[in-house]
C-alpha cells in the first residue's frame, strides 16, 4: 500500500465524517450546503472521526498495550473533551456576540448615529465551533467503523 494504516484511517475518518455532514444537513433543513465539507462543528464530528481511526487502527496493527496506542488513545480522550468543551462554549460566546453586535447596530440605527455604516459592515464570528456530545459519540463511532473495515483491507 501506499500510505500506512492508521494514517490511511485517520484521513478517511476525516473525509467521510465531514462529506457525511452535507446530506445530514439536507435532511434536517431541505438545503444543500457543501461548503460543510470543509466547515467545522455539526454532526459527526470530524475531529473525532479522525483521532479514534487514528487510535483504533493503531490499536489493531500494534496491539491495545503499546504506547503508540496509548499516545493516539490520550491524544483522541483530549480532542473529544476539547470538541464538546472550550470549543463549544467558544461558539456559545460567538453567538452572544454576534448577537450583542447585531442589538449594538440597531440601537445605532434607531438614534441614526453617523457611524452606523462602520458597523453594519462587520462579519460576523463562526458560530459553530464544538460538538454536542452526539456529535462527538457519533464522530467515535464513525471513526471505529472506518479503522475496522480498512483493517480488513490491509490485513486481509
Amino acid at each position: 500500500m501506499i500510505i500506512s494504516y492508521p494514517i490511511a484511517a485517520a484521513f478517511l475518518g476525516t473525509f467521510l465524517a465531514q462529506f457525511i455532514k452535507i446530506p445530514i444537513h439536507y435532511m434536517a433543513t431541505k438545503e444543500w450546503k457543501f461548503s460543510l465539507m470543509f466547515s467545522t462543528g455539526g454532526m459527526p464530528s470530524s475531529h473525532t472521526a479522525t483521532v479514534v481511526s487514528l487510535a483504533m487502527a493503531i490499536g489493531l496493527s500494534e496491539g491495545y498495550l503499546s504506547n503508540h496506542f496509548a499516545i493516539s488513545l490520550v491524544l483522541a480522550v483530549i480532542v473529544m473533551h476539547d470538541a464538546t468543551g472550550v470549543r463549544r462554549h467558544a461558539g456559545h460566546q460567538a453567538e452572544l456576540l454576534n448577537q450583542l453586535t447585531n442589538d449594538f447596530t440597531n440601537l445605532l440605527e434607531v438614534i441614526r448615529h453617523p457611524n452606523l455604516k462602520r458597523y453594519e459592515t462587520r462579519k460576523k464570528l463562526k458560530e459553530l465551533l464544538g460538538h454536542k456530545p452526539a456529535e462527538v459519540f457519533f464522530g467515535a463511532i464513525l471513526g471505529i467503523v472506518v479503522a475496522l473495515l480498512l483493517f480488513g483491507i490491509y490485513y486481509d
